[in-house]
């Protein structure tokens, strides 16, 4: 009997391999994140038992804790949610177009060219458009510094590696360029701005950050997960790829385009949050194997996981400071990084 099940769309030739245990992991991922949500919409100066945090939700909750869970505290959980899953989703894209177990939106440069877009959208039109366009600011940012990075990697093809490690390089540039925006610009904008230096989701509302994202990712999610045939057929490299019968280079085009997006509209919201991109399609593989009808639910779900975690933790344990969760992932995500350079080293 096969461990795999195929999803196949009538009518469309669409069709997704998923291993029959990703259905049961999803569960699990989803029950944990969901009490998560719960408990860290509760923790805070003022706590509030995960019950009364479930009666606030169903409205029959004490009016104080409604003001509390509703207004301040549950935007930014589910915020949390959904740039930790775009992130993690936007990785594991590129982990599979790239062949390479090291890439990443931040480690390639795509999430510093995203705040950079944001960071001039702020400083060049914040006050005169809408903050609803700001994800078309950080897409744009991002794309630019995608192209950058192939036309800079190209020497007869993209070696995986160099690729990797121009965009650590570009990264570092675009940051000290994203720095001297802000230092030079007035006070008001360089506080804002630095929101998305240093990743924090500090302050966000329904009406400004949720409802700004959700409509991006309500696209963008499905778009992704009916290209992991393709994303399968990628990862086998461009020859075998092309022997299939796979337009290698157009469906490469949509597939970073798409994790460019995802990126992009993650980053106009949460800032620079990074090694989420890295971390999650690495810990998806381990629990649902490597296909990427699998790998692409069991990221976001542990994406989101992780920046819930973070975020809790950093405006939790170090009250009354608020740390931006960016610090947190950082501290995670680069010793991560330093390990999978050091098992990667020979190859």
């Amino acid at each position: 009997m096969s461990k795999y099940k195929s999803i196949r769309s009538a009518g469309t030739g669409y069709s997704v391999l998923i291993e029959k245990r990703t259905i049961w992991i999803s569960a699990v991922l989803l029950v944990l994140t969901m009490g998560t949500m719960i408990i860290s919409t509760g923790m805070g100066s003022l706590y509030i038992s995960p019950m009364n945090v479930v009666k606030v939700l169903l409205g029959v909750g004490d009016p104080a804790h409604q003001v509390v869970v509703m207004k301040l505290r549950l935007p930014r959980i589910v915020i949390a949610a959904l740039v930790g899953a775009s992130l993690a989703v936007a990785g594991a894209i590129l982990q599979g177009v790239i062949r390479n177990p090291l890439a990443s939106p931040d480690v390639a440069g795509i999430t510093e060219g995203a705040s950079l877009g944001a960071v001039l959208f702020i400083f060049l039109l914040g006050g005169t458009v809408p903050v609803q366009w700001m994800p078309i600011a950080s897409i744009t940012g991002a794309l630019a510094v995608t192209g950058l990075l192939y036309v800079l990697s190209w020497k007869r093809g993209v070696d995986p590696l160099r690729l990797v490690l121009i965009g650590i390089g570009l990264s570092a540039a675009i940051k000290s360029l994203s720095y001297m925006f802000i230092i030079s610009g007035p006070m008001q904008l360089a506080e804002r701005s630095l929101t998305f230096m240093t990743g924090s989701i500090y302050g966000v509302s329904w009406d400004k950050d949720v409802i700004t994202l959700l409509p991006w990712l309500a696209i963008l999610f499905p778009l992704t997960w009916l290209q992991a045939r393709i994303l399968n057929i990628q990862a086998l490299g461009d020859d075998t790829a092309s022997s299939a019968g796979a337009q290698v280079q157009r469906q490469r085009f949509i597939l970073i385009l798409l994790s460019v997006a995802l990126a992009g509209a993650a980053v106009a919201i949460g800032g620079a949050i990074t090694f989420i991109g890295l971390m999650a399609p690495h810990m998806a593989r381990k629990l649902a194997g490597a296909s990427f009808g699998s790998v692409l639910p069991v990221s976001a779900l542990l994406g989101a996981l992780i920046l819930l975690i973070s975020d809790l933790v950093a405006r939790t344990v170090f009250i009354p400071k608020d740390v931006p969760a960016g610090v947190l992932t950082a501290a995670i995500g680069a010793p991560f990084f330093m390990y999978l350079l050091y098992r990667n080293r020979n190859r």
